[in-house]
């Protein structure tokens, strides 16, 4: 964190959190469109592309908090969210094989979108706790598109991506 950042109250927290999430999904929105372009089964390419689309409403309804809460600064570079986009990148560059590299891009996405799924909870409860509603309703909208993703994700895992993963290795015994 800054060392120019003084959060003593709360509300402050809640500024603050709000401004790295935004800066998180501007990260996300970026690396989605580029991993949407990379050998990716079409089900999976459909689920990233509907995923992009709520990062994008999720960064409208950001700005809209940033806004109401005339917060001037927004963070740069969410560390967690870039740490989680680096490693998932750095693994990718290692898999030869397409369906693992889907695999593998698929538990990145998934472990960016645990993170933002506590963000989001987190970020409602304390706008909740502040008395700040529409905000509260906004964080907790968030939550649950995030929650509904990660219940998508896991069952394209599940049912066709991990499966297609298996497939070279059995194919080697």
């Amino acid at each position: 964190m800054e060392a120019n950042i003084n959060i003593s109250c709360l509300r402050r927290l809640l500024d603050e959190d709000g401004s790295r999430l935004i800066s998180g999904e501007t990260q996300l929105k970026t690396k989605l469109l580029e991993w949407i372009n990379k050998d990716s089964s079409l089900a999976f390419k459909n689920l990233m592309h509907q995923y992009l689309d709520k990062v994008e409403r999720h960064i409208q309804v950001l700005e809209g908090f940033c806004n109401e809460e005339q917060l001037n600064s927004i963070s740069s570079v969410n560390r967690v969210v870039k740490a989680l986009i680096e490693e998932t990148d750095e693994k990718l560059a290692n898999c030869t094989c397409p369906q693992v590299r889907d695999a593998c891009l698929l538990s990145g996405i998934q472990s960016i979108n645990h993170f933002k799924i506590s963000a989001y909870g987190t970020a409602a409860a304390f706008a909740g706790a502040t008395g700040l509603n529409t905000a509260e309703d906004w964080f907790y909208e968030a939550e649950q598109d995030e929650r509904r993703i990660d219940e998508s994700l896991s069952h394209l895992a599940t049912h066709e991506i991990n499966r297609k993963a298996l497939a070279p290795v059995m194919l080697n015994k």
